[in-house]
Parts: C-alpha cells; sequence; structure tokens
C-alpha cells in the first residue's frame, strides 16, 4: 500500500513508519519543518505539510491508499489536536482514502464500573487530563463524520517503547486490562496492530483497542 503518516517523527508514528516499512509498503512522512532534524529511514519519501490545513491534505494524500495521524501537540497547545482532526477529515472527505487516527486511553471506560470513563477515574494522572480530554474530543469528530473511511485506535493506558511481540489482545470502547488490573501495550506492538487494520480491516468507520 502508498501510506502517508502524520507525525512520523513521533514516538508512535516513527513505529508506524518502521512496522509498514517492514511489511513492504511505500511511505511517505509528513513534516511540517523540513529544516528541522529527523531520524527518518532513507526509503521513506518526505513531504511538508500540516495537517489542521485541508489542502494540504488533500494534495499529499493524492494517489495514497492510506493516510495514518500519529500526531500529538505539545503541553499547553492541546486544542491543536481538534484542528488538526478537522483538516484530515475535510481534507480527505470523499477521497474515498482511508484514515486510521492514533488516539487516546481515557475515553475508554473502565471495566467492572457504570460506564465510567478512564480520564474520570479515581487517581487519573492531572499531567495527561488536558490531552486525555483532547483526545475525547478528538473521538467526538470522528464519530460525528459521515464522509470519510475512518478507523480510530485507543492504545491501552500504559503506552511505552518497548518490544514487538505480535502478541495482544484486541478490544473496542473498554479498556482492556490483564488479570492483576493492568493495562499495557508497546509502542511497537501498536504499530502492529494498526498495521494489522490496515491491511485487514475489521473496524471501519469504529474505534478499537489494544492491550496485553
Amino acid at each position: 500500500m502508498r501510506i502517508t503518516v502524520f507525525g512520523a517523527t513521533g514516538n508512535v508514528g516513527s513505529r508506524v513508519v518502521a512496522e509498514a516499512l517492514a511489511r513492504g509498503h511505500e511511505v511517505t512522512a509528513v513534516v511540517r519543518d523540513p529544516a528541522k532534524p529527523h531520524d527518518l529511514p532513507s526509503t521513506v519519501t518526505l513531504a511538508v505539510g500540516d495537517a489542521r490545513d485541508p489542502g494540504d491534505v488533500i494534495r499529499i494524500a493524492a494517489g495514497q491508499d492510506l493516510v495514518v495521524t500519529a500526531t500529538r501537540p505539545v503541553p499547553g497547545h492541546e486544542h491543536e489536536l481538534a484542528a488538526a482532526t478537522r483538516g484530515l477529515l475535510d481534507g480527505l472527505a470523499g477521497t474515498g482514502v482511508r484514515l486510521i487516527a492514533v488516539g487516546g486511553a481515557g475515553s475508554l471506560t473502565v471495566p467492572v464500573t457504570d460506564g465510567t470513563l478512564l480520564v474520570d477515574s479515581p487517581g487519573f494522572p492531572d499531567e495527561i487530563r488536558p490531552i486525555s480530554l483532547a483526545c475525547g474530543e478528538q473521538l467526538d469528530l470522528f464519530r460525528a463524520d459521515q464522509k470519510v473511511d475512518w478507523t480510530y485506535l485507543s492504545p491501552a493506558a500504559r503506552l511505552e517503547p518497548g518490544t514487538r511481540t505480535g502478541r495482544f489482545r484486541l478490544g473496542r470502547d473498554e479498556l482492556l486490562v490483564d488479570s492483576e488490573g493492568h493495562s499495557a501495550i508497546s509502542m511497537e506492538d501498536l504499530a502492529v496492530a494498526l498495521l494489522d487494520e490496515a491491511e485487514h480491516p475489521a473496524h471501519r468507520r469504529a474505534r478499537f483497542t489494544v492491550a496485553y
């Protein structure tokens, strides 16, 4: 497939790029500042653009099979996530190009509760609450869209660099936890789950989640 990745230099995006290349796909990495140093593989095609600009999205997505967005605004600029989501949805509307977004875990419901969201659960870290709420708004924008073939991927509660095992569980809107109540996934295996979905679509116009 021809895959374009917004946020390709980030922690998750870079692993999505690596996994896609390992599977033989053609990857275009979108950067906002071409002068900024990056560590992308030489086999990646670079494109300059901003997800917030529908015109950039239309130009960069032309001829592509899939667009992946794994962008994360810096602290204090969480509102930019909604702007980027609107730009992507507006730019891809009616094009037939599929969109997979890496979102957050905060909007997942906590098991054995009355539907309490993870972001509203006791002990949720204050420092990541703003981005979690922004991801919740992002998911709402996707669910309200009627013109794009989208999929929204929520990670486990703990998402960290790790190893690629290729072994994990999939769920929908409820947080996946193990027998000890832990919820975790490596960034590498999150990328595996995303490319699995790209190659074998099973969650069109829906959210899914992944955890060990």
